[in-house]
């Protein structure tokens, strides 16, 4: 297909207000950057919700909450008034917050410090950003949007390399749908009675979410659970690091790829088992929405300290808390994380090479831990060391 056509596709249809487009405005890189991408704001796609219940879902305490993680961190980033924000049917988005102070003082004017390490061997030399698909205006102040030393290993490297490609990412709409959109409610019938009948408890005051949700697979369906929680942390996608990356890299250079193909990343996804996919569904359903908001802010937190091993930690944490089956957890684990990583390291050693290197970036979920890239690297013979 022409990119220009490709390009077109997504947005013609985020304008038009398909069903299946609002289960693409999700918090995962191969989901939402084919919007971000193309130069769209979601708050123009859907209008912001009246109803009191969702808002209120989103903050009310229920039974089954789990307990908070003890975590390091720092204060909250702002959110600027008059940026378009993430809306669905039924969620109301947080208020907007002070542009000029946070409860913990004044707005920062340096960057958020992101995890960034530089992994070497011999002459080869790859860089590893960890990223957020979505932030804060506040974590890329306009004069200096990332530190010196990711700016220069941005100027020194002739590839940035992404989790996909920027053409991959303009069609992922299609494939979302094809392979996670039913043509009738097919979602009661692949939960047991009773997950089913959690999920309809959970979005009983959003009527409009549990119409479109029955024709849902249960991975997307798992997926979009998450965001209304996810979007309401007051996060924007155009704030994302790689949107924010190209930004920068767009003006001097130009090679940007993929470190896996698009239908490799589905396939992360739709070969999961059923009882996979129930699984994900059901850690989603365990805690209450306030519960999963203050998961993302921690890991916004976590990721403005810039440590991978420290959120790698905590994220090991929350999967031990929200389990449901372990022996399933841990396969999911397999599947959508640790499978990506060795591929993700595999496709690097393709494209470094000695006084050739290459600026990586992908989530920061991968990045720390014992099966993490940082840990695969240096199984490959690199040093990494922070950057």
């Amino acid at each position: 297909m022409p990119e220009a056509s490709a390009a077109r596709r997504p947005a013609r249809r985020l304008r038009e207000g398909g069903s299946h487009a609002v289960f693409a405005l999700r918090w995962r890189a191969w989901l939402i950057a084919c919007a971000t991408l193309a130069g769209l704001s979601f708050g123009s796609v859907w209008p912001v919700a009246t109803a009191d219940a969702a808002g209120a879902a989103a903050t009310t305490p229920a039974q089954g909450a789990r307990p908070a993680l003890p975590v390091p961190g720092t204060p909250a980033a702002p959110v600027s008034p008059g940026h378009p924000r993430a809306t669905l049917p039924g969620f109301n988005p947080p208020p907007s917050y002070s542009s000029s102070t946070t409860t913990g003082g004044p707005v920062r004017t340096q960057p958020a410090r992101m995890p960034f390490y530089v992994a070497t061997r011999g002459t080869t030399t790859i860089y590893v950003l960890g990223t957020l698909h979505v932030g804060d205006p506040a974590d890329y102040p306009p004069n200096q949007p990332f530190r010196p030393q990711i700016l220069a290993a941005l100027a020194a490297s002739p590839t940035l390399a992404l989790e996909l490609s920027p053409d991959d990412l303009l069609v992922s709409q299609d494939d979302v749908s094809k392979y996670g959109v039913c043509r009738s409610a097919c979602l009661p019938k692949y939960l047991p009675e009773s997950l089913w009948h959690k999920l309809e408890v959970r979005l009983r005051d959003n009527p409009a979410a549990l119409d479109e949700i029955k024709r849902m697979r249960p991975w997307l369906a798992s997926l979009l659970v998450e965001t209304y929680d996810s979007l309401s942390a007051g996060l924007q996608t155009e704030y994302g690091t790689e949107a924010q990356l190209q930004n920068v890299y767009l003006r001097t250079r130009g090679k940007i790829v993929g470190l896996e193909t698009l239908g490799e990343q589905m396939r992360s996804f739709t070969s999961l088992s059923s009882a996979q996919q129930r699984e994900m569904l059901a850690q989603d359903l365990v805690q209450t929405p306030a519960g999963n908001l203050a998961d993302v802010q921690t890991l916004h937190r976590l990721w403005q300290v810039g440590d991978a091993d420290a959120i790698a930690a905590w994220q090991a944490a929350k999967s031990e808390v929200l389990a449901r089956d372990k022996r399933v957890s841990d396969s999911i684990d397999n599947k959508i994380v640790y499978e990506r990583n060795r591929r993700f390291v595999a496709r690097m050693l393709l494209i470094a090479g000695p006084n050739k290197p290459v600026f990586v970036a992908i989530g920061a979920l991968h990045l720390g831990g014992p099966k993490g890239v940082l840990q695969l690297l240096r199984q490959h013979g690199f040093v990494v060391e922070p950057g």
